[in-house]
């Protein structure tokens, strides 16, 4: 295990990006270290604050084959996924795959489709594969859906299912930048072209091969048991009308082994698991009104309650 490699590929991919998008610099921090272990991130911010640019920018970084797709009410399942077409000049039924069948997907205001259609990311986003009439296609990997979201109160549009929130590895924020940031930024030529003068810094080789290193960051019994400790008061909270699943434990311990490593370390600390706790687990939770805002209050409030593990030294 050799963390530098971690260290090394997120400065890359942090310096690249940081060419086109100001000020951001860990989000594009928790985009990588979502893309590293094989999840799937949604931008969630008032339209204008720089969501698809990033997806854009963060594609065309990592390389892999880029297909941006625009959710509208009117988006069918099929238009995702693809669809099996007679062919005349065969006299058979073909293939035509859909716009899923590629590396990097971003998926544009996905809360503007109806829940029939975003329910059709399920089975790409959880399993890497597509099932279309009854045939199974693998997805290229990597595989990963950027999805950008509107409000919930934005008008005309549908609040995802609880099912795909849970697929989703990171829910993350742009916000807006600060003045000096700002001035910058509008000053500046079309940011357009900025992206369109990017190169790929790190290679899809590269990034599989520290998927698989990725399991060789030791996490103690008691950073583990921090981990199980926070998820589990997400259960039990009288608040909320259900906790964080085993999927969102199994990110979290993913999502802090990343962020070891990218910090130079082969072993996981309690600041790693509080670091990614709220952008990992947050959206898979929702309160008793059915509101899924005050996710992130709550976990602040358990993990300021929760005893942290200390660590020994020997046993690192």
């Amino acid at each position: 295990m050799n963390p530098e490699k971690f260290q090394s590929y997120a400065q890359k991919v942090l310096n690249n990006c940081g060419r086109v998008i100001v000020g951001k610099d860990e989000v594009i921090r928790q985009v990588t270290v979502s893309f590293l272990c094989g999840g799937h991130v949604l931008l969630e911010d008032v339209p204008g604050t720089g969501k698809t640019m990033l997806l854009r920018t963060f594609s065309k970084t990592v390389g892999g084959n880029f297909k941006r797709i625009q959710f509208t009410p009117d988006l069918l399942p099929s238009d995702l996924t693809g669809i099996n077409f007679y062919n005349p000049k065969t006299g058979e039924f073909e293939f035509r795959p859909g716009p899923l069948f590629s590396g990097m997907i971003l998926a544009d205001e996905i809360n503007r489709a109806t829940p029939r259609t975003q329910s059709a990311l399920l089975e790409a986003m959880e399993e890497g594969q597509i099932t279309v009439d009854g045939i199974t296609r693998q997805m290229q990997q990597p595989f990963m859906v950027m999805a950008t979201q509107n409000p919930i109160e934005s008008y005309g549009v549908f609040p995802l299912p609880e099912a795909q929130m849970d697929r989703f590895f990171m829910r993350l924020s742009m916000g807006y930048m600060d003045r000096d940031q700002e001035l910058s930024v509008i000053a500046r030529p079309s940011t357009l072209t900025l992206v369109e003068e990017l190169e790929q810094v790190v290679t899809v080789e590269e990034t599989m091969a520290l998927r698989q290193e990725l399991h060789h960051v030791h996490v103690s019994e008691d950073v583990a048991a921090y981990i199980l400790d926070i998820v589990r008061a997400t259960r039990q909270a009288r608040a909320l009308v259900g906790g964080v699943s085993t999927r969102g434990a199994i990110a979290l311990y993913k999502a802090s082994q990343v962020t070891a490593a990218m910090e130079g370390r082969d072993y996981v600390i309690p600041e790693d698991v509080v670091r990614e706790a709220v952008p990992v687990l947050a959206h898979r939770l929702t309160s008793a009104s059915g509101s899924r805002a005050d996710g992130e209050n709550f976990l602040q409030e358990v993990i300021g309650e929760l005893k942290v593990p200390m660590e020994d030294v020997d046993t690192l």
